[in-house]
C-alpha cells in the first residue's frame, strides 16, 4: 500500500487559509460590525426615515427607516447595514461633542466610538417615542407625539418638556443653530417648516411645503434652509422668509445638504425593494446624479 505524504508548505498554507478564515468570521461578527456585506445601495426595510451627512467626516453618511440603518463612509458608493440599530426605527439624529444621538419608536440611542456601536439611552426621558431630535454643543431636543417638545440642557442626562402642546407632527433630524443654540428649526408635517427662537418655547411657521418630513441647512450659512416631503422640496436663502420650488429626483423624500461641504446635497428616495435610492448634487441642488 502507498503511503501518502503531504509536503510542509502545502500544510502551511492550508493552516494560513484556516487562519484568514477565522480572522474574517471574527472581524464580521465583532461588536458595531456591519449586519451584511458591503452593498452598492442602503437597505432601510420598509420605509425611509433619514439621511444625515456627519459634521467633521467627509463622505459620511448615514440613512435609516424602521427596520435597519445603512453607513457609507465613501460619500454613498458603498454601504453596510448598522448591526446596532436594527429595529430602531431612526427618524432624528443629533451630532454632540464625542457622541452621536438618534431618536425612534424605542427611543434614544447613543454612540460614543464614532457610530461602530450604539446603545439605548432613555434614562429621565419623558416618552420613548421620539419622532424627531436635534442637538448642538451640550443642548439635545427631542419632539415627541405623546410628550410634545422636550430639552435636555445636559447632553442628554436629565429632560425637561417644553412645549406639551408642540411637536407631536414633526419628523426628523431637527436643526440647531451653532451660534444661537436657542434657535431650532423643524420639520412639522402639517405646517411645513417650523422654527423657534426660545429653545422650544414657542414657534412660528416658515412654510415652504405643506407635510415636511424633513429640514436642512448649511452649518456655516443658517440662513439656507432645505425643506422637503413626499415627491416635492423648496428652498430658502433668507431664513424662510421666502421659498423657491427645489426641483429633485422622482419620488425624494429627503434633501440633506452635506455637513462638511454646501455645495454638496444628497436626495433619498424610497425603492420598492426596501432599498433606497440616493442621488448627489454638486452644485447646490441644480443637478443631481443617481450613485
Amino acid at each position: 500500500m502507498t503511503k501518502t505524504t503531504t509536503s510542509k508548505p502545502f500544510l502551511w498554507l492550508i493552516v494560513g487559509v484556516a487562519a484568514v478564515a477565522v480572522a474574517v468570521l471574527v472581524w464580521m461578527n465583532r461588536p458595531g460590525a456591519s449586519e451584511t456585506s458591503v452593498a452598492s445601495a442602503p437597505f432601510t426595510g420598509g420605509d425611509l426615515h433619514s439621511l444625515v451627512s456627519v459634521p467633521g467626516e467627509t463622505g459620511h453618511l448615514y440613512v435609516g427607516g424602521h427596520q435597519a440603518v445603512s453607513s457609507s463612509t465613501d460619500g454613498g458608493a458603498t454601504w453596510a447595514q448598522v448591526e446596532s440599530l436594527r429595529d430602531a426605527d431612526a427618524m432624528g439624529w443629533a451630532f454632540l461633542d464625542g457622541a452621536i444621538w438618534m431618536g425612534g419608536h424605542p427611543g434614544l440611542r447613543v454612540s460614543t466610538d464614532g457610530g461602530q456601536t450604539f446603545e439605548q439611552r432613555n434614562d429621565g426621558l419623558p416618552a420613548t417615542d421620539i419622532h424627531a431630535l436635534g442637538g448642538e454643543g451640550s443642548t439635545l431636543y427631542a419632539a415627541s407625539p405623546a410628550a410634545g417638545f422636550l430639552a435636555s440642557p445636559d447632553g442628554g442626562s436629565t429632560w425637561e418638556v417644553r412645549n406639551p402642546d408642540v411637536g407631536q407632527n414633526f419628523m426628523g433630524a431637527m436643526l440647531v443653530d451653532p451660534s444661537h443654540p436657542d434657535r431650532v428649526v423643524a420639520p412639522d408635517m402639517g405646517a411645513g417648516a417650523v422654527e423657534s427662537t426660545d429653545g422650544g418655547r414657542t414657534w412660528r411657521v416658515l412654510g415652504g411645503i405643506q407635510g415636511a418630513m424633513w429640514v436642512s441647512w448649511d452649518p456655516a450659512d443658517t440662513d439656507t434652509i432645505v425643506v422637503t416631503g413626499s415627491g416635492a422640496a423648496a428652498v430658502s436663502q433668507d431664513a424662510g422668509a421666502s421659498w423657491q420650488a427645489l426641483p429633485i429626483p422622482a419620488g425624494t423624500s429627503i434633501v440633506q445638504i452635506d455637513a462638511n461641504d454646501p455645495d454638496t446635497w444628497y436626495a433619498a428616495a424610497w425603492a420598492d425593494d426596501g432599498t433606497v435610492d440616493v442621488s448627489r448634487s454638486t452644485d447646490g441642488g441644480s443637478t443631481w446624479t443617481p450613485l
